[in-house]
This record gives C-alpha cells, sequence and structure tokens, in this order.
C-alpha cells in the first residue's frame, strides 16, 4: 500500500470528534490489530507517509505493520515514539484501556483494566495506566 492510500480513508474514525458510544463500537472500529494501525498512520500522517529519517514521501507498508521509505530504505513503525513503541500487548487491548480510562467518569484504578481487558497480570495493567497518565500529563 503506498502513502496516498492513507489520505482516502476517509472512513476511519476522526481524532478528537469522534468517539465510540460503547464497547460494541470500539470493536467495530478497531476489531484488530491492523485497523488500530490503520488508525496510527492516519494520526500521524494525515497528509500521507513521511519519513522521520530522511522526509521522503513514498514508501509502503510491509505485512510486519511497518513502513519502509523508498529513499532511505529506513523501517518505520507508526507506534515509534509514542506510549505503545515496543509494547508486547496487542494495540487492541492499548485501544480498549485507552477508551475505558477516557469514558470513566470516576477515574480508573489499575484493576479496572486487569478486570474488564483480562489482563495476564496486574503490574502489566498498572504499567499501561502509567504510561498513559504520563503522556496526558506531558501534553496538557
Amino acid at each position: 500500500m503506498e502513502s496516498e492510500g492513507l489520505q482516502a480513508r476517509s472512513t476511519l474514525p476522526r481524532a478528537g470528534v469522534d468517539d465510540p458510544r460503547n464497547d460494541a463500537e470500539l470493536l467495530a472500529w478497531f476489531p484488530d490489530d491492523v485497523a488500530c494501525l490503520d488508525y496510527l498512520d492516519w494520526i500521524r500522517w494525515k497528509d500521507g507517509f513521511t519519513c522521520p529519517s530522511c522526509h521522503g514521501s513514498k514508501g509502503w507498508r510491509m505485512k510486519n505493520g511497518k513502513w519502509w521509505c523508498d529513499a532511505c530504505r529506513n523501517r518505520v513503525s507508526a507506534t515509534a515514539g509514542t506510549i505503545f513503541h515496543r509494547t508486547r500487548t496487542p494495540l487492541t487491548v492499548w485501544f480498549a484501556a485507552a477508551w475505558h480510562l477516557t469514558s470513566a467518569h470516576n477515574g480508573v484504578s489499575a484493576k479496572t483494566p486487569h478486570r474488564i481487558l483480562g489482563f495476564g497480570s496486574y503490574p502489566t495493567a498498572g504499567a499501561m495506566l502509567h504510561r498513559f497518565r504520563c503522556a496526558i500529563s506531558h501534553t496538557g
């Protein structure tokens, strides 16, 4: 897929505008990690792919979800430099945790995503919430 394909994705939810109303809608929008990566690509490169190393604009998404820059042959991930960078937790779980965190009226403890999302361990849920809270506090 070439970077021009990102511009044609008008069916994606709009960041800060469209929010899932419930769990079913969240699952419909982001059923798998590919859909989550598409959304991150769209947020990061609204005007099409741009390589962070050489600023080249021609690239292709590889089978592993990373982008290949045609100019410098660099591999780029939409998750690089984000709270999702080098995580082993599926993006669908991250997106669900983000939705639960932002839609909760009384705050969220690490027990909530551990219980609702079925994490293997409580420390993983705590580490995830810590990443979210750090990202939120640093941006505004």
